[in-house]
């Protein structure tokens, strides 16, 4: 196959928009800046980095992406609304020709009917107006007609006509609740450019969300019909069900190139890397039975495999593990390595931490190697996660003991640092996980509800590091944290205590006091 532009597919990766919508998968700047470096590493095109308007976190990380990234093209998404466009334009700025703004804008019947109360008429309008007012700031400007896939196929045509008349040069079709199936996704591409003869003069993206476990299958059908553009997530991160895989389109893309004839010019080699990295970050566990990255993605166990495997891989074996960077060498560092050899790693992982930091998670890296033989890269992932945390350290935990038994009330002693004073406590509870929360309230005098409580191991082995994720409900507020230890107790009552630290935080400054209303919380 040749590579030419012409089948050629941009990857437009919005990892960091529609995937940080899924909940309880929000990022930091910090977080979102180490994402943002892999996917440049991994080559993708474009990278929506956020939605400007939506809050001074999300503009400021677009901002800060349109200046430290370098390589793909840098979009933000806006309403059809001026304020929007203009605070989209001022983020992706330092991005120079690498900007992009992408605006949308509902199109459906039952968006029209029921969201926006507007005629068809008025939506064209809309659209256009938006167009127009975008390419004041830049001539790369991506209009969507949100739930495009339900959208009449004569209006469809219609307002993708009005707006590459008003100098949209990306044209993406949304499947924005997953729900088409492929035949008819495919047919929708193909009746576009069939009714639709300037579609042949721009770029045409889609964007599948995976409600029907569709979202991959849409997207290459799409391509088939002719778009040349994918928007898709790590580890399909996003709304509900999520989007498209990114790593699964692209490996489906590059493993049949025989009958899809198209290309991409991702670096497949960072796919695992990222996956994980993202995985640790969001806190969203990767199934293990997830195509192209989960842990039994390469896994052989029946023995007509393993045989078959032994002769020649590719009996069972589609795709080289070390396509996707997985090298099963992933042992790197024990407890007497120095810091050359450690910051060394890290740089390898992508990580590039100032000597302040590095001295922290280089400390932090030789406790944890002093509990475990062996120290892995996710074990690595979760230090960095740790120690160089955006959330402000109101409350520090110096000293967790439980006691917990079959003839036993578990019951917690916890050892708080609070600006240099040392404060301490103890309660019972259900478990030891509800008697250390427990504590940290009679400690910190607020209270949350557990929500959502969730426990992976991050690496393998009885020593393995577990990571837990919670999500509190403290009345005003529903915040997530998360935290890691060897000891799954401390891990719950430091990530319980990141949404303390950031409760109090938050409320302080909204010149409220933490409120010390007791609620019940979900037992653990």
């Amino acid at each position: 196959m040749k590579k030419d532009d012409k089948n050629r597919v941009i990857i437009f990766d919005t990892t960091l928009r529609d995937g940080e919508q899924c909940p309880g998968a929000s990022m930091g700047l910090r977080e979102k800046m180490e994402v943002g470096k892999v996917l440049a590493r991994m080559n993708v095109d474009v990278i929506e980095a956020g939605f400007p308007i939506a809050s001074p976190g999300d503009f400021e990380a677009v901002r800060a992406l349109a200046e430290k990234i370098r390589g793909p093209e840098i979009c933000g998404l806006a309403r059809c609304l001026s304020k929007d466009i203009e605070c989209c334009a001022e983020a992706v700025a330092p991005a120079g020709k690498r900007g992009r703004i992408h605006v949308f804008l509902a199109t459906s019947a039952i968006h029209r009917k029921f969201k926006l109360k507007k005629a068809e008429k008025e939506i064209i309008k809309l659209a256009v107006t938006g167009v127009q007012h975008a390419r004041k700031f830049t001539p790369n400007v991506q209009f969507s007609p949100e739930d495009a896939s339900r959208t009449e196929p004569e209006f469809l045509a219609e307002v993708v006509r009005a707006v590459i008349d008003a100098g949209a040069t990306t044209i993406n079709i949304p499947d924005t609740v997953g729900y088409s199936i492929p035949s008819e996704f495919g047919q929708v591409i193909a009746g576009l450019y069939d009714h639709v003869p300037a579609l042949n003069k721009v770029t045409v993206h889609v964007h599948c969300h995976n409600d029907l476990g569709l979202a991959v299958a849409n997207s290459l059908a799409a391509v088939q019909n002719g778009a040349r553009g994918i928007e898709c997530t790590i580890n399909g991160l996003g709304e509900r069900a999520g989007n498209c895989s990114l790593e699964e389109v692209v490996m489906a893309i590059r493993t049949r190139a025989d009958r899809m004839k198209v290309w991409t010019g991702i670096n497949t080699c960072e796919l695992y890397h990222a996956s994980r990295l993202v995985s640790q970050l969001t806190g969203m566990v990767v199934q293990r039975n997830k195509a192209i990255v989960g842990a039994n993605a390469f896994a052989h166990e029946s023995g007509i495999h393993q045989d078959g495997i032994l002769k020649e891989r590719t009996t069972y074996e589609i795709m080289r593990p070390q396509d996707v960077g997985i090298s099963g060498t992933d042992l790197v560092l024990g407890k007497h390595s120095g810091r050359h050899a450690f910051r060394d790693h890290l740089e390898k992982m992508g990580f590039h931490l100032s000597a302040d930091e590095m001295e922290r998670a280089y400390g932090a890296f030789i406790r944890l190697a002093d509990k475990k033989k062996t120290v892995y890269d996710d074990d690595l992932v979760s230090i960095i996660q740790d120690e160089l945390s955006e959330i402000p350290q109101y409350y520090t935990l110096e000293y967790l003991h439980v006691a917990s038994g079959t003839d036993t009330i578990p019951t917690a002693t916890v050892r708080l640092k609070k600006k240099g004073e040392i404060i301490q406590d103890a309660a019972c509870g259900d478990g030891p996980v509800d008697a250390a929360l427990k504590t940290i309230d009679r400690i910190a005098e607020v209270k949350g509800q557990l929500l959502d409580y969730s426990l992976q191991a991050v690496t393998r082995g009885k020593d393995a590091v577990g990571e837990v994720s919670v999500r509190v409900d403290f009345g005003s507020r529903i915040l997530n944290g998360k935290a890691s230890s060897t000891d799954i107790v401390e891990a719950s009552a430091k990530a319980y205590l990141n949404c303390v630290n950031s409760f109090i935080v938050q409320e302080n400054a909204g010149g409220k006091k933490p409120s010390k209303k007791r609620n019940a919380r979900k037992k653990k």
